[in-house]
């Protein structure tokens, strides 16, 4: 076979494992001079394995009996240069656009161009940004040709310049803070020791008399042995004096741990004991959930009445190890069931925080809401934040958070400005009357979970002077490593989580911890100043999730996420679903997220979950559960038309079967959505015959009505 012939069926082989790494294809159309064939394509084939297979299109090789009538996704040329078989003429044997295009003809126009050697390349089909599809190509077919015996799934797809752009994404990086938060807030007392701090339960603390009562606090718990390297337990309701322990054992030197006392007491003792707790402070709701035999020592909130010195919040410089210390554990919920203690540092926090005060600007005059249960890693800057820059934090009420209507009678009540809700408790809050009450909402800060544009909306427009931030960010790596403003209108099908922010680095990368291309899903990994230390008595879990990378040109140690996400030519991270949430129908692979976003688009659909079960039959059965808008017409929710809806979007596959109306979704502690808690469908009832048919059902709810 010729240099030309071999040229040619090499083209096709890369051109063809290219279209697989992109979009997962694993048969790709090929039409070359001798006709149309299926190359067949998986991770674990090699180039060799495909180049055999496209060797029959060349016209030296023989030509197969039979050849499938499908549309090609690569059309190859004549072996001659410059001529252009009828094969390759518009409408002759193309009976759509074709994927790839190796033309040989200067005639055939659109797609995105590309070479390979002497051979031009057309790429006629979305394969992500066409800017770097040519790149994409040379850098395969450079890893395909010296590597022609390793699976494809090995192969590198980013070359030098896209690499160059997908790293510059991340910020450059600014110094670091070194000052512990709690000492910056002993600094901003001294400034404005007579502005209010804090209110709540009919208290009015101002900076002074806040700062006193936790250097009291501080001082007991030193007089109790408590230090740097410590772990003080909090067992409390969220009120005033729980805000003052929050900041006592920080100045006493400790990091805290808040534990609900809503939880069963094994599993209190469960945390108590991996954190190494070496006592609790509790209010009565707490002593009475850690009950009479605590496995460690239980004071007040207040830390009792043993005398001892207070700390001297006026002079006060955290030393170097409470600087290189941990500022609080939480535990988030474990896969294996047992929760995960997440050990975060001053350093990671102050970073945080300081991005936050320089993105957003609070000060004097600003009133933020403390409504985040204090075992949600989100309370933390509720709780700290508005200390360093003269604000004022108001505490609701103990599950205050649960109660949309609450809410909007606190903001309009205290003139709140500052305020978190998770999507799913926002979806709520637009909707209660009197929204209009809470003119002096500056920001609404939203993470914990993908953020329906139609919600940013509504709001905004009640409430023109408020503007919606959407953060993300795991546990493990402070609070949040990535920020979006939103738009006004927001108008996009999704809200994007964003840019990461201040000294935080950001990865997409693909199965085999590469850099993924740009516009492909891959699992995000972040790292920087925001890193946790690790998992408390873990050293396992700790040594999975937090592992090191080189894709920048050096070490660095990151933190796996197990969220799937991917980048937006301009630099913004979008959220695609968890890793964990991938499920498989057909054999084909489904994020679940795809739906949910897709139907929560309908007018009349307010919010909305999609899970895969398997105790409804035999197969595995996709259910939406959904909340209609306030006004909509449940009876124009039929399953009919919700999967004609979603079919104009989504394939076959993806379309669910059931659909359950719900008067709001089941939420956590933390307010997030409970996806254990969702209710199996009601059985379908039969019709008899005769019974009247033509009005399609609608959804049905859980009681079957």
């Amino acid at each position: 076979m010729s240099a030309r012939h071999d040229d040619l069926d090499l083209a096709a082989a890369v051109a063809a494992v290219l279209c697989h790494r992109l979009d997962g294809a694993t048969e790709v159309a090929v039409h070359g001079p001798r006709g149309e064939l299926r190359l067949r394509v998986g991770p674990e084939h090699t180039l060799d394995q495909v180049r055999a297979q496209a060797r029959s299109l060349s016209p030296a090789a023989a030509v197969p009996d039979v050849l499938p009538a499908a549309v090609p996704d690569v059309l190859l040329p004549a072996a001659v240069p410059d001529v252009l078989l009828p094969a390759a003429e518009p409408g002759v044997l193309l009976t759509a656009e074709p994927d790839v295009l190796l033309p040989a003809s200067a005639a055939t126009a659109g797609g995105v161009a590309a070479t390979l050697g002497s051979l031009p390349v057309r790429f006629l089909r979305h394969y992500g940004d066409a800017r770097w599809l040519p790149e994409r190509l040379r850098t395969l077919h450079a890893w395909l040709t010296a590597h022609p015996d390793r699976p494809v799934r090995e192969a590198t797809l980013v070359g030098p310049e896209e690499r160059r752009t997908l790293l510059g994404f991340n910020p450059a990086p600014t110094p670091a803070p070194r000052t512990p938060v709690h000492e910056l807030i002993c600094r901003q007392a001294a400034r404005t020791p007579d502005a209010v701090a804090l209110r709540g339960d009919g208290r009015h603390l101002s900076y002074r008399e806040f700062l006193d009562e936790a250097a009291a606090l501080a001082g007991r718990l030193r007089a109790d042995g408590v230090g740097p390297g410590a772990v003080v337990g909090l067992c409390a309701e969220r009120s005033p004096e729980l805000v003052v322990a929050v900041l006592g054992v920080l100045l006493a030197g400790a990091a805290y741990l808040p534990i609900d006392p809503a939880h069963p007491r094994p599993r209190l003792d469960l945390m108590l004991g991996t954190a190494g707790a070496a006592l609790v402070l509790a209010d009565p709701a707490g002593q009475a959930a850690l009950g009479a035999e605590p496995t460690v020592p239980v004071r007040p909130l207040d830390g009792g009445d043993r005398p001892a010195p207070p700390v001297d919040w006026r002079g006060y410089r955290a030393p170097e190890e409470v600087v290189n210390g941990l500022s609080y554990v939480i535990f988030t919920s474990g896969s294996t069931g047992a929760p995960k203690g997440v050990q975060m540092t001053h350093l990671s926090l102050a970073n945080r925080l300081a991005w936050m005060q320089d993105t957003y600007r609070i000060g004097p005059g600003d009133v933020v809401l403390q409504k985040t249960p204090y075992t949600f890693d989100v309370s933390v800057w509720e709780l700290l934040w508005p200390f360093l820059t003269g604000a004022t934090l108001v505490t609701a009420q103990p599950q205050a958070h649960r109660d949309p209507q609450e809410m909007v009678e606190v903001i309009a009540r205290e003139s709140v400005t500052t305020v978190h809700f998770v999507p799913s408790m926002l979806a709520l809050f637009v909707e209660e009357a009197g929204l209009d009450r809470c003119a002096d909402l500056r920001r609404v800060i939203c993470s914990g979970e993908a953020l329906p544009p139609k919600l940013v909306n509504k709001l905004t427009a009640v409430l023109p002077g408020a503007r919606v931030h959407n953060l993300y960010g795991p546990t493990e790596a402070a609070i949040d490593v990535t920020a979006w403003q939103c738009r006004r209108p927001e108008p996009a099908d999704t809200v994007p989580i964003g840019r990461p922010i201040s000294n935080v680095v950001a990865y997409v990368l693909d199965d085999r911890g590469d850099l993924a291309p740009l516009g492909q899903v891959g699992e995000l990994v972040v790292g920087g100043d925001c890193l946790a230390r690790g998992y408390a008595g873990r050293p396992d879990l700790t040594a999975e999730r937090f592992v090191e990378v080189t894709v920048a040109g050096r070490p660095q140690r990151v933190y796996r996420t197990g969220d799937l996400v991917w980048w937006s030519p301009e630099g913004h991270l979008n959220y695609v679903g968890r890793v964990d949430t991938q499920v498989k129908i057909r054999g084909q692979r489904v994020e679940l997220g795809e739906i949910e976003s897709t139907l929560n688009r309908h007018p009349l659909v307010a919010n909305s979950v999609v899970l895969l079960r398997e105790d409804l039959g035999a197969a595995p059965t996709l259910v939406a559960y959904l909340v209609a808008e306030r006004d909509a017409d449940p009876a124009r929710l039929t399953e009919p038309a919700l999967r004609a809806f979603l079919a104009e979007a989504l394939p076959d596959h993806m379309v669910p079967v059931r659909y359950v109306l719900l008067p709001e979704l089941p939420a956590t502690a933390n307010g997030k959505i409970d996806r254990r808690a969702l209710p199996p469908p009601p059985a379908r009832v039969r019709r008899r015959s005769g019974v009247r048919a033509g009005r399609p059902d609608p959804v049905a709810s859980p009681s079957g009505a």
